[in-house]
């Protein structure tokens, strides 16, 4: 029984990975389905063999992890960009990172690194994400404009970065997870000669970026 329950584990993770080939109209194993079915089976056989909560638990999670670094990263960003979704944060996947891009007009008063309170909800539903899911490492750095000097700059990006990391740590997201950096006008992504593209300067970038 126990086989046939490992099975059939297994048989589920490739069904429900299988994708079609928008050329030839085949069904096809996912990424994650090739690097996860062997990975599932090893944890639901974990699971079958000791019925206790514990091995139910690590069964759990090590299907998750099984499923590869992708996988476990595909979910994170689905979810991100369900709960952020008409909150002003711009999510972006790059390869197996995920970049929340925070700009300053819905975060942050002008020239202050105190956060707006309209702004608790979105850091909020980011800060449940993040605890959720551990496995990852998080860079947390602060963009200005080149309005005013570079020292006034540099410390203002540094303590917005802060800002973010010290609101996270209250939603249960662990300190030691987070590197945290503010790089003043240095990273520009868009004009600073015009508001516009002061405005896109002005933000807090957050790098989700999986574990070794």
């Amino acid at each position: 029984m126990r086989l046939n329950f490992v099975t059939a584990i297994t048989a589920s993770v490739l069904l429900s990975a299988c994708t079609t080939n928008p050329y030839t109209g085949q069904q096809q194993a996912s990424k994650a389905a090739t690097y996860g079915a062997g990975a599932a089976a090893v944890c639901a056989l974990v699971g079958a063999i000791d019925s206790g909560k514990h091995a139910r638990n690590a069964a759990l999670g090590c299907g998750i992890v099984g499923a590869g670094v992708g996988a476990y990263m595909d979910v994170q960003e689905a979810k991100l960009r369900e709960q952020l979704q008409g909150t002003g944060v711009q999510v972006a996947r790059e390869g197996d990172n995920i970049r929340l891009i925070m700009p300053g007009s819905i975060t942050f008063e002008t020239n202050s690194y105190n956060l707006r309170g309209d702004f608790y909800p979105a850091l909020n539903s980011v800060g449940q994400v993040l605890a959720k899911y551990a496995d990852t490492t998080l860079r947390i750095t602060g963009h200005t404009d080149n309005t005013g000097g570079r020292a006034l700059n540099q410390t203002l990006s540094e303590r917005r970065a802060g800002s973010v990391a010290d609101y996270l740590a209250t939603r249960a997201v662990e300190r030691s997870r987070m590197l945290v950096q503010g790089v003043g006008y240095d990273q520009p992504i868009a004009d600073n000669n015009t508001e516009q593209g002061r405005s896109q300067n002005r933000r807090v970038e957050l790098m989700i970026l999986p574990k070794a």
